[in-house]
């Protein structure tokens, strides 16, 4: 049984050396000239006007994860879409209440003002 799992294995172990090894080749075959100019930030040629590990808002994090809502919405449309007249009234139904509950959680993000830019 776990026999026919050994080309998988191998499959992956290949795969998993084909991203590292590039990694590793370049670690210990590339140059090392560090100065001043090469570690400082590059910002369009000016000096960086503040931290690069600065905090985001909330809200970017939050039209993230609306876009991803509504990106998976549509992603479950379209097979819903071609298969409707097979699955008939309770699929009807059973969609209703999937865009019933992403568009009370869109209108309560809206009522939140977490689409409200400053």
């Amino acid at each position: 049984m776990l026999v026919d799992y050994l080309p998988i294995l191998i499959f992956i172990i290949i795969g998993v050396g084909f991203g590292i090894m590039p990694m590793l080749a370049g670690f210990v075959l590339g140059p090392r000239r560090p100065d001043d100019e090469k570690r400082s930030p590059y910002e369009c040629g000016f000096e960086p006007f503040d931290d690069a590990q600065m905090k985001f808002d909330v809200r970017f994090y939050l039209v993230a994860i609306l876009f991803i809502i509504f990106d998976l919405e549509i992603a479950f449309l379209f097979p819903w879409a071609v298969v409707l007249d097979e699955i008939g009234v309770f699929g009807l139904l059973a969609m209703f209440v999937f865009l019933a509950i992403l568009v009370v959680g869109f209108v309560y993000e809206w009522k939140k003002g977490a689409l409200e830019w400053e």
